[in-house]
């Protein structure tokens, strides 16, 4: 983040998309983001967006509503094998 004006994040960038790289799911939600790192959807949406901007991350709107987000280069799914 810059040091422009506003409140300093209390969750850093790095947390951020640590949550992409540790989780199982390809794609999070805003709010998945917002429950994992206890902040607000509208703070976690400004983050993510400023995250898209700068190139780190890419999003998608689904249903018109809800947006999802991913990691580039971390959202390779490996075939399940039926047993």
């Amino acid at each position: 983040m810059n040091d422009g004006p506003g409140r300093k994040p209390t969750v850093t960038d790095d947390e951020i998309l640590n949550l992409f790289m540790s989780s199982e799911d390809p794609v999070l939600t805003t709010r998945e983001i917002a429950d994992d790192l206890e902040i607000g959807r509208r703070g976690a949406l400004k983050r993510l967006k400023d995250l898209e901007d700068r190139g780190f991350l890419k999003s998608k709107e689904h249903s018109g509503k809800h947006t999802v987000w991913w990691y580039p280069g971390h959202t390779t799914t490996k075939p399940v094998r039926p047993e």
